[in-house]
């Protein structure tokens, strides 16, 4: 009889964002965690140990495009992009725009 273990309740932001194939790879991943624009939960991150668990909520800047995400479950693996994809929920995907202040009445 074999016991299957227990799902993690969390994972490092880093691992995540590599198995569930947002970043290409760890590194990256890592990078992106450490830039210190990526938030969770409302919360700044700049550490890529953070843990993330069911229902955080992620927002950064990825691809020219802010990206807010819910994590709907954590991966046991780096499957195929389907499989990484179903991991998250995308819940807002906008353009990056500048705000510099000015006014742009005509």
């Amino acid at each position: 009889m074999t016991t299957r273990a227990p799902a993690p309740e969390s994972m490092r932001l880093d691992r995540f964002l590599w198995w569930a194939r947002i970043a290409k790879s760890r590194d990256t991943a890592q990078a992106m965690a450490c830039d210190g624009h990526f938030r969770m939960d409302g919360r700044a991150i700049d550490r890529a140990h953070a843990p993330v668990r069911i229902g955080s909520i992620l927002t950064f800047a990825h691809h020219g495009q802010v990206r807010v995400l819910r994590v709907e479950s954590l991966p046991v693996r780096r499957g195929p992009p389907a499989e990484g994809r179903a991991c998250y929920c995308d819940l807002v995907t906008s353009p990056v725009s500048s705000v510099d202040g000015s006014s742009h009445a005509a």
